[in-house]
């Protein structure tokens, strides 16, 4: 009886058992990790409001203004495989702290640049301080995959990922209190009737505004910079006979999960930056049609965007426990699905409903990034997922070509942003036609990583 009673036990403990997403002796240093996630988050969101600051004070069109996400989303693609083969050669810490000191030089060069009032040397701070973030991305998201087992990988880093969104808001907070509420072009509804001495003075004063988030940024990067200096952290064992990487290279290119997860990556970034940074420009359409105050637009877009990123940390608290019992692919296709129907109401309605049916997409697209990156990098080797998480992060280049691609779309009609009407709706709306083509194809790959490749 006493035997066939431990029998019972056991198969329970091994039928419900559930593991644990993180082993014991590695909370510190998956707790130091996952702050990284947080930092990067918070330079999102303190570039994104800049697309439109940057456009009226240095007076350009939406393309042109673009090009702010074009610097920064660029530094991921240039510096993400030079990092990956860093890392092959060092380990993950060696490019977590060249990561940290990229980043840190790249903040610091707003200075100069408000000196010079050049946007080219903006954009090259922006620049430099992505290649950092390429670093940091390409070493940490591996990195924590690696921190326990196989099994809880995807559940492991959305749990990481959950810390991105807070660095998210704080950034969002920073940008409204220390810049958008200082900016003093944003309070002159024409700013280019203005002489060119008081452009000039009101240029001087809103560039420094710019500054001072990013000098201290850099000023706390450097901090982080020593601290991982200082520790210890754990090492990942590597096979001293590694592959070429040109064999690994051929094997993922050959892999279609890990291929067509790169694409969906493209696309999700992509998605991602367009919905978050023209909702500037969608609550500026809506104000144009139906309410002509520019402080209803200064407070407003910024209370949406809050939302949107409070959805986004929701979203990502509990997508990860929904992990242990739906599969990854799944829930992204679901996702997916449901981005799709809030792009929809987003471009058809046109009034503050619309802008609503915008902040939603925010919720769904939380789980993404790190569901795609799971579930790409699943099967893969130590070696291989290194180069692997190269091409994710490259795949980051989608947040820059994708927003430059909407601002043409929106400058159809002139440099406004409900010029003229596309398909009966104004230019603005019409340009989310291309973050739902983008969840379109993410639900496909939901599909078959779920159904086709029956791993997920």
């Amino acid at each position: 009886m006493k035997t066939k009673n431990r029998i019972i036990s056991f198969t329970k403990q091994t039928l419900f058992k559930k593991e644990s997403i993180v082993p014991k002796q590695l909370l510190i240093p998956f707790t130091l990790v996952s702050l990284l996630f947080a930092l990067w988050g918070f330079a999102n969101a303190v570039t994104d409001p800049m697309v439109n600051v940057f456009k009226k004070v240095l007076e350009l069109s939406n393309f042109q203004a673009s090009w702010v996400q074009m610097a920064f989303y660029g530094g991921y693609f240039c510096m993400a495989l030079p990092a990956s083969l860093l890392m092959r050669k060092y380990s993950y810490k060696t490019g977590i702290i060249i990561g940290l000191g990229l980043y840190a030089v790249g903040a610091l060069l707003f200075y100069p640049a408000a000196i010079t009032e050049q946007f080219w040397f903006f954009c090259l701070g922006l620049y430099v301080l992505t290649f950092g973030l390429a670093f940091l991305e390409t070493a940490a998201n591996p990195y924590i995959l690696a921190m326990g087992e196989k099994k809880t990988a995807t559940q492991r880093l959305n749990l990481a990922q959950s810390l991105n969104p807070v660095g998210l808001i704080a950034g969002l907070l920073v940008a409204k209190y220390f810049v958008y509420d200082n900016i003093l072009s944003d309070d002159i509804l024409d700013f280019s009737s203005l002489d060119e001495t008081r452009r000039a003075a009101i240029r001087v004063s809103d560039l420094a505004v710019v500054r001072d988030p990013y000098v201290v940024l850099g000023l706390l990067i450097l901090v982080f910079f020593v601290l991982f200096i200082s520790i210890k952290m754990p090492q990942i064992k590597i096979d001293d006979d590694n592959p070429k990487f040109k064999d690994i290279l051929n094997k993922l290119l050959k892999n279609k999960k890990y291929t067509f997860g790169v694409i969906s990556q493209i696309l999700y970034v992509g998605a991602q930056i367009m919905t978050w940074t023209y909702i500037y420009q969608y609550a500026e359409g809506i104000e144009l049609t139906q309410k002509n105050d520019a402080e209803y637009l200064k407070i407003d877009v910024f209370r949406f965007q809050l939302i949107a990123f409070i959805l986004f940390t929701i979203g990502r608290f509990i997508g990860t426990p929904m992990l242990r019992y739906i599969s990854p692919g799944k829930l992204l296709m679901f996702s997916a699905i449901f981005a799709v129907i809030s792009v929809t109401g987003t471009i058809f309605i046109q009034d503050i409903t619309g802008l609503y049916f915008l902040v939603s997409i925010s919720f769904w697209m939380s789980i993404m990034f790190p569901t795609i990156y799971g579930i790409a990098l699943f099967d893969l080797t130590e070696e291989e997922s290194k180069v692997g998480s190269a091409g994710l992060v490259m795949a980051i280049v989608g947040g820059a070509l994708l927003p430059m691609l909407q601002g043409y779309i929106i400058d159809a009609g002139g440099d406004g942003v409900a010029d003229t009407l596309i398909m009966g709706v104004s230019e603005v709306n019409f340009s989310f036609i291309l973050p739902i083509t983008c969840f379109v194809i993410i639900a496909v790959y939901g599909y078959y990583s779920h159904k086709v490749s029956k791993q997920l």
